[in-house]
């Protein structure tokens, strides 16, 4: 039976990165991971955040706020947390895909919360932000 290991990360739309950022690094002392142009991804202690601007994918609300809560499932068991999702018709807003290193899957809780099971870690999603940094110039 797949089991869950804590928090993965926290992913939350803002309204202006650079006003967020000094709140998150000098009111939360988080630091900061890597910023974009319209993204951060900072840490604190073993959980990563990523805050964004603007929404980048198609498969996201626009809404300001947490975006969706992730948790860590091991690669070994990604496929049967799946299953478990849908065994359980639980509603897949994006996914299961392949994000890098890791795997991903977006599901809705019964009040539509947005969660994931992520299978990587910070330093690998780090891997996925700078090939497509390179891609897009």
């Amino acid at each position: 039976m797949f089991q869950t290991h804590g928090v993965n990360h926290i992913t939350i739309f803002v309204r202006d990165l650079d006003r967020s950022l000094e709140f998150y690094t000098k009111i939360l002392r988080m630091k900061v991971v890597r910023q974009g142009g319209d993204y951060a991804y900072l840490e604190s202690g073993t959980t990563w955040f990523c805050i964004a601007q603007k929404p980048s994918g198609r498969q996201v609300c626009d809404r300001i706020g947490v975006n969706h809560l992730a948790l860590t499932v091991s690669a070994e068991e990604f496929e049967e947390a799946v299953a478990h999702l849908r065994e359980n018709q639980i509603p897949i807003v994006r996914g299961p895909v392949i994000r890098g290193i890791g795997k991903t899957i977006n599901f809705l809780d019964p009040d539509g919360l947005q969660w994931e099971f992520h299978t990587s870690n910070l330093a690998e999603r780090m891997t996925v932000i700078e090939q497509m940094e390179r891609q897009n110039g």
